[in-house]
């Protein structure tokens, strides 16, 4: 069993529903910060925060997986290496760091409740299900492709 493969994720909640992203394309976690808006952009971006002197367009996480936010959450700002570069995905809380064997991951084409495009797969650890986010269909609108 120790030499299973495993997916090491961050976990994180976005209004009812728990995330993950492969712990290998997260650069670092932020606070919430208060972001630019940015003229003619979809909803979904919710703009431009400025981190150690550089510019990061940030996703709303909750617009893109049509979730309420809830008072309890303080908000975070996970950001993540897309096609090389780095864009940042507005979350209500990061939850932990897990390393799930993959035979506890499975694909999921269909999620009750969220677009099955953003999904790539559905895992399940210390039974606490969560959804494995299809990062490159996450931020396709904004970076092509």
């Amino acid at each position: 069993m120790a030499n299973s493969p495993a997916l090491h994720a961050v976990i994180f909640r976005i209004g009812e529903v728990v995330c993950a992203a492969p712990a290998g394309i997260v650069r670092e976690i932020l606070p919430r910060l208060p972001a630019t808006r940015i003229p003619g952009v979809p909803d979904t971006v919710e703009g431009l925060v400025n981190v150690r002197g550089s510019l990061l367009t940030v996703l709303d996480g909750h617009l893109l997986l049509q979730q309420e936010r809830r008072e309890s959450d303080e908000g975070a700002i996970v950001v993540l290496e897309v096609k090389g570069r780095s864009y940042g995905l507005g979350v209500g809380q990061v939850l932990d760091f897990l390393e799930v064997p993959t035979s506890s991951v499975v694909e999921r084409r269909e999620l009750p409740g969220v677009d099955p495009r953003l999904v790539k797969a559905v895992g399940l650890q210390a039974d606490r299900h969560f959804i494995l986010l299809d990062v490159d269909a996450v931020f396709a609108p904004i970076i092509g492709g």
